[in-house]
């Protein structure tokens, strides 16, 4: 199940989401699970932002595990708990991050959505350069099977 909630006014196709997230989860080999993406406004993630990481600046996105963690490691998912977290977006930030690498907002979106999975489910990029990579490569390999 991939719950998505609104909280701004910009118009989201839920379906291609669901799509993204379905395919990163089968990519990964995760089955069975569920995740909840939220869309937020600027000031929002920024709050948000400030809180759980200690960065006061506006971001694209966030992931919250359900151990209440940035990330629930691969090897840690339970059988038990069909719930991997929560992902926050901010779809203005995005839009504006498109627009500076000259990409379209939904091949942006798309790439975000992928990696606060990936994140969920344990990769990161921001203390080793070797897991930068691994995660950098996944996340292509996945978008590319998207399109």
């Amino acid at each position: 199940m991939f719950e998505i909630v609104n909280l701004t006014t910009q118009r989201v196709d839920k379906k291609y989401l669901s799509l993204v997230a379905d395919k990163t989860l089968k990519f990964s080999g995760i089955k069975d699970k569920s995740l909840s993406l939220v869309l937020v406004g600027e000031q929002r993630i920024r709050n948000l932002n400030k809180k759980y990481r200690k960065k006061n600046k506006v971001t694209d996105v966030l992931s919250f595990g359900m151990d209440g963690t940035e990330a629930i490691r691969i090897n840690k998912i339970s059988e038990i708990n069909k719930f991997l977290g929560e992902i926050v977006i901010c779809p203005s930030y995005v839009r504006k991050s498109a627009k500076r690498q000259n990409r379209s907002y939904q091949s942006e979106l798309t790439e975000i959505l992928i990696h606060g999975i990936l994140h969920l489910l344990g990769y990161d990029h921001e203390h080793k350069k070797e897991n930068a990579k691994k995660m950098l490569e996944l996340q292509k390999k996945i978008l590319n099977s998207i399109k």
